[in-house]
């Protein structure tokens, strides 16, 4: 990211320094470097405008979490997951510790509890990696493990609604069915994609660790992790609930696509209720907990104003110097036609490299009047930030967090998703907004 952020403050300032040196001085008209500075001070003004605006949002989706978190939504989730975990991750013992903690990263991923997933999947590689017969080179698992991560279905993209809202949407949770159907499709083809690849990138035979399951059930590797990431194979729901809950999601995608604009007004009420009521009817204290809950989400719109601050200032030292417009000159033709758009391209570019960086892009786009947050491409562009995550963040606090030097094909993995994710997204917007 910090050759990113040079780079684009870099073009933005050669292209305005080459205006300027052309610039022949006229009456009442500000001098390119004027309109720089000017764009630089209002951008970085507009930011924290647009952060404090995200307060109230963040804080309501926040705290509504919280409360279905407190309530056992999480551990419900991971209940009816747990029947599938055997199919795609064959290598694991069911009743290993590193099962549960994917569980737990999985439906943390579902409700759009970021926060929660990555120690519960920092936790999983951890575990996974005392079944790694040959350490520091990922196994089919891991890879496996991290792929789903990076196109992780996701129900709730509250950061992104809350983004919406504060930039003036009038229907901010219109994203709902468009997300689900990029990120459904984005997961699905993840897991395909890394059998195929696995292929070509064959597991070394290496010693140490024998045949990798020294660790499973009964072992002291499996005895000494904390209870609160163990999934008992007790706690599982029976294997029709869980194939009729993923029946019923598999089929929710297609609705959601075809009366995606009938739901998207109820979505925000529905959530809102629904949360409150599954809550009180687990006796959470509603009341105490979403303010609990309403307090992280003050503080993370707080921590990302820096982040908004520095990637709206480099996009509009862009566009003061004309290279957005230029790029979008040079891609509109190519693109467009396929119903992606520049802004779109720079968004796909972007995902994969800097969440931070993708966050304040798609703040920087929406915000623009010229596009707005209620226009196909403002639509577009907020799909693709809640149905993908950051492929090279993940790969690295995950392996990092584990010391696996060789990835094997996770990165090919983790990009397909991407690339999937990204033609899904262009695929459900054009049906509903385009």
């Amino acid at each position: 990211m910090n050759f990113i952020f040079f780079a684009l403050v870099s073009a933005g300032f050669l292209s305005v320094a080459w205006q300027q040196f052309l610039w022949v001085p006229a009456s009442g008209v500000p001098a390119p470097m004027e309109k720089l500075s000017a764009a630089i001070i209002q951008a970085a003004a507009g930011s924290v405008e647009l952060a404090f605006g995200l307060i109230g949002i963040m804080a309501l989706f926040l705290g509504l979490t919280k409360v279905a978190e407190q309530g056992g939504m999480l551990a419900l989730i991971s209940r009816i997951i747990r029947p599938f975990m055997k199919w795609l991750f064959p290598e694991v013992p069911p009743d290993h510790p590193a099962t549960g903690a994917m569980i737990l990263n999985f439906s943390a991923n579902l409700l759009g509890l970021g926060n929660a997933a990555t120690p519960f999947g920092i936790r999983a590689m951890q575990e996974l990696d005392k079944l790694n017969p040959s350490p520091g080179t990922a196994t089919n698992s891991m890879v496996l493990f991290v792929a789903i991560n990076t196109a992780g279905i996701t129900l709730l993209p509250a950061s992104v609604i809350a983004l919406r809202a504060a930039a003036g949407s009038s229907s901010p949770a219109a994203i709902l069915p468009t997300t689900l159907f990029a990120s459904f499709c984005a997961t699905v083809f993840a897991v395909f994609a890394t059998r195929i690849y696995q292929r070509f990138f064959p597991f070394p035979a290496g010693p140490g660790r024998g045949d990798g399951l020294e660790n499973g059930p009964g072992s002291e590797a499996a005895g000494d992790v904390e209870p609160g990431f163990v999934v008992e194979s007790s706690g599982s729901c029976p294997l029709w609930v869980s194939c009729l809950a993923a029946a019923l999601l598999v089929a929710a995608v297609p609705l959601m696509v075809v009366y995606g604009r009938v739901v998207a007004p109820w979505a925000i009420p529905a959530i809102t209720v629904g949360f409150l009521a599954f809550g009180a009817a687990r006796k959470v204290r509603v009341y105490e907990v979403f303010v609990e809950g309403a307090k992280e989400g003050f503080q993370v719109a707080v921590k990302i104003i820096p982040y908004l601050v520095a990637i709206l200032v480099a996009v509009a030292m862009l566009r003061a110097g004309g290279v957005l417009d230029a790029a979008a000159s040079a891609l509109g033709g190519v693109t467009a036609g396929a119903g992606l758009p520049p802004e779109g391209v720079l968004m796909a570019l972007m995902r994969p490299l800097s969440g931070s960086g993708a966050y304040g892009l798609v703040a920087s786009i929406i915000k623009n009047p010229a596009v707005g947050p209620d226009s196909y491409t403002g639509y577009l562009v907020s799909t693709m930030q809640g149905s993908s995550e950051t492929t090279f963040y993940v790969l690295a606090v995950y392996f990092g967090a584990v010391r696996v030097r060789r990835m094997r094909h996770a990165l090919a993995a983790g990009l397909t998703a991407e690339l999937v994710a990204v033609v899904a997204a262009v695929a459900a917007c054009r049906y509903l907004y385009g």
